[in-house]
């Protein structure tokens, strides 16, 4: 079993900062792939940012320059560093850890939510 732990969301003013993060525990091997994803309301659930064990990242177009992802591998945590944050960034972000070994595993966090106001 393995648990995601998220914080960090809350309400701020649009160009304003948050940081999220994400701890995981329980039984892991060696996560290769932590991510972040959002779901505002009426709309499906997409990417923000991923980072591999290897120190690749990839962001949605519509956050980079302005969000950062990162990790600490030694914690199996990761980060969400959120500046400049506009309304439209409002959501429910869920973090997702993924590794395979021997089969696929696959794990979501219980979301927090993030509100930008105008």
């Amino acid at each position: 079993q393995v648990e995601l732990v998220e914080s960090g969301g809350g309400l701020v003013q649009a160009g304003g900062s948050l940081r999220l993060s994400c701890a995981a525990s329980g039984s892991i091997f060696s996560i290769n792939t932590m991510g972040w994803y959002r779901q505002a309301p009426g709309k499906q659930r997409e990417l923000v940012a991923v980072t591999t064990n290897g120190g690749s990242t990839n962001y949605a177009d519509s956050v980079k320059g302005r969000f950062t992802i990162s990790r600490d591998n030694a914690e199996n945590t990761v980060y969400l560093q959120m500046n400049s944050l506009k309304p439209e960034d409002t959501a429910v972000y869920y973090c997702n850890v993924h590794w395979v070994r021997y089969r696929e595993y696959n794990y979501w966090g219980q979301g927090t939510q993030v509100t930008v106001s105008s």
